[in-house]
């Protein structure tokens, strides 16, 4: 496999109905995720992401770009939140390569340049010639 897909990039959207769809399939209805009225009262002034929903769209692209690979770790932060209706833009880089191993930066970004997700994750990816 060539290493020719990093970086990689994907610009997405979360919507009001995404968060309502992630808190019934996660169980996490914390109202900062789910209440426009009592998020309009906190010091995000709006409904925020779930963190793992980030994540999701996060793993969504490492599949794409390296199918059948399979993810042995991953790290995450979430130093900012991350609105509905934002477009948020998503960049893998590759930060080490050993054999069918990479290690990659991951990091979603808000249209203000603040940072929402910063991590690493770690595949083993088929195929792949040692680098």
């Amino acid at each position: 496999m060539s290493d020719a897909n990093i970086p990689c990039e994907q610009n997405f959207m979360l919507t009001q109905e995404d968060f309502d769809r992630f808190a019934r399939l996660s169980g996490d209805h914390n109202p900062i995720h789910v209440d426009p009225e009592f998020s309009a009262r906190t010091s995000f002034g709006r409904t925020v992401s779930h963190g793992m929903l980030l994540f999701s769209v996060v793993r969504s692209l490492l599949a794409q770009t390296w199918p059948g690979s399979t993810l042995n770790r991953q790290s995450l932060m979430f130093p900012s939140p991350a609105y509905a209706g934002d477009t948020l833009a998503l960049v893998v880089e590759q930060q080490k390569a050993e054999g069918d191993r990479l290690v990659l930066k991951t990091t979603i970004t808000r249209p203000d340049g603040e940072t929402c997700l910063t991590g690493e994750c770690e595949l083993t990816v088929p195929g792949k010639e040692a680098s």
